[in-house]
């Protein structure tokens, strides 16, 4: 019986479901749009604006996740249903109908990515930056792992990269859904045995970055690629083994409390009963009023239509709309912009890998960096906000320069500064408003994403490259088709950033009477 309730109390843990929900994370495949929107363009002929409006569709489902868990299954038809049409299986869609493909294969997603965060949040509520920039990480990163897995299975084919979309994140997400749960935490503890989550991820960050160095230098044979793979698969595992041991840790140390408090209570049976009673009336309101001081913050939360009223949600969401939709229109037009100047396929191909490790990074980094700057400076995460938009203005600039290589420096500032708003966002939103609505005002707020993404995406770039453009093929060659495009982009995301400042001034109050002293306790 004893055998029996350690299995049970091992996969029914907060560390089981954390391990759950980063792999349900890192089988996303998130930021891949540029590796299908070539053969995706072609073969439905469509405009570069076109084209960066069935993105847009992307990026509404991929934000959309209030709604995904009524139909999960929808990743899958999503994208099968959209392999269909670029293999020819079926007639040619209307954009629209493209659009609702499109809509659907990340509307799913979403929704298991909101009950990650929140649920690891609610486990670990003393590192909420650290948390959520671990999940974000693991999400960011599932990028560079596919298009591993798109090179050694699927033989360079954009077509059969979109299949297994619909295959692989669906049968992970069914198989691990039901151990990602809510439970109790423990602060001190968990704060020690979570950061091993953070180590981990950059070990696999490093070797993607290694391997990635490697098949551009030399040519490898196919039996190399698939002992890299595998060696990826174990270190993705990895976490499983920080799990057990602090699973194992926290099992000693409740069983060491109940002995403890067992043998206090044989020896001191009515201590505390008349400990209790022997304190002054004053005294006792005091303690009291004391304890009332450190749970109401706790208690705290807005709902949506309360937050909605706030100066400080419309703050967040414009800096949102600037950072991450111009952040979205640079990898959504990756391929054409890498094609414009002369880029390879398999080279576009490695940016995107690359970008995703640079995502990943500024995800988990940041994430970390702001809880550490929060507990031991008091620099609150608004102010991280307005730095990483301010470097993102830099990255834009970066590009519009149009300069030999440059895709490569621009992708390592504006993917990590993308990434780190990731990261803070959904932290800012639960110290905030609370964490009792997060999960709405999270995906409000979320909401930025594909609006930013039209704007930017649709508006700029793909109108200015359409201009451009020449030919039946609608392509544009030169620095000239994206160079205003990013100058735009760039002074938008400036304006992102004044919008974090003004957030940043007016929140330092709330941050230091409510959250750091919160963390104090």
């Amino acid at each position: 019986m004893d055998k029996l309730r350690t299995r049970t109390s091992f996969t029914s843990s907060k560390w089981i479901a954390t391990v759950a929900s980063l792999w349900i994370q890192c089988s996303c495949g998130v930021d891949t749009f540029s590796i299908y929107s070539s053969v995706l363009k072609s073969s439905q002929g469509y405009d570069q604006s076109t084209l960066d409006t069935v993105a847009v569709f992307k990026d509404t489902g991929g934000n959309a996740g209030v709604l995904a868990g009524l139909l999960y299954s929808a990743n899958f038809l999503g994208f099968f249903m959209m392999w269909a049409a670029v293999v020819g299986l079926i007639k040619r869609p209307p954009v629209a109908v493209m659009g609702l493909f499109i809509f659907l294969s990340t509307h799913a997603s979403a929704f298991f990515t909101t009950a990650n965060v929140v649920t690891g949040v609610q486990n670990f509520p003393q590192s909420g930056g650290t948390i959520v920039g671990v999940m974000k990480g693991f999400l960011g990163i599932s990028g560079a792992i596919m298009v591993q897995v798109y090179n050694i299975f699927c033989e360079g084919k954009p077509s059969n990269f979109i299949l297994m979309l619909a295959l692989l994140p669906t049968f992970v997400s069914i198989i691990l859904m039901f151990f990602v749960r809510i439970y109790e935490a423990n602060i001190v503890d968990d704060v020690k045995q979570l950061n091993g989550f953070p180590i981990v991820a950059l070990i696999i960050a490093g070797y993607l970055m290694i391997t990635l160095v490697l098949k551009n230098i030399f040519s490898l044979p196919l039996w190399a690629h698939i002992i890299m793979f595998i060696f990826m698969l174990l270190l993705l595992a990895s976490p499983l083994g920080i799990a057990i041991k602090a699973q194992m840790e926290d099992s000693k140390r409740l069983s060491q409390m109940f002995s403890s408090e067992s043998n206090h209570s044989k020896e001191n049976p009515a201590k505390d009963t008349l400990a209790y009673h022997e304190l002054p009336d004053g005294e006792g309101q005091v303690v009291n009023a004391a304890l009332d001081d450190k749970i109401l913050p706790y208690e705290e939360s807005m709902n949506l239509l309360q937050a909605l009223r706030t100066i400080n949600f419309f703050l967040l969401f414009l800096a949102m709309v600037c950072g991450m939709g111009s952040g979205l229109a640079v990898i959504n037009n990756f391929s054409q912009i890498g094609r414009s100047l002369n880029y390879t396929a398999e080279e576009v191909d490695n940016l995107v890998s690359l970008w995703s490790i640079w995502n990943f990074v500024g995800r988990i980094g940041v994430g970390y960096l702001s809880d550490y700057l929060l507990h031991t400076r008091g620099w609150t995460r608004p102010l991280l906000m307005s730095i990483s938009l301010a470097a993102m203005t830099t990255g834009h600039i970066v590009f519009a320069s149009g300069l030999p290589g440059i895709l490569y420096i621009g992708s390592i500032l504006v993917g990590i500064c993308y990434g780190s708003l990731w990261s803070l966002m959904p932290t800012i939103t639960s110290e905030i408003f609370g964490v009792r609505h997060m999960g709405t005002i999270f995906n409000a707020i979320g909401l930025a994403c594909p609006i930013g993404s039209y704007i930017f995406s649709v508006r700029v770039v793909g109108y200015i490259y359409d201009m451009q453009a020449t030919g039946e093929d609608h392509s544009c060659f030169g620095t000239h088709c994206f160079t205003l495009s990013f100058l735009i982009m760039a002074s938008l995301a400036l304006l992102g950033c004044l919008a974090a400042i003004a957030l940043f001034f007016r929140t330092r109050r709330f941050y230091q009477l409510v959250v750091i002293r919160r963390l104090k306790y």
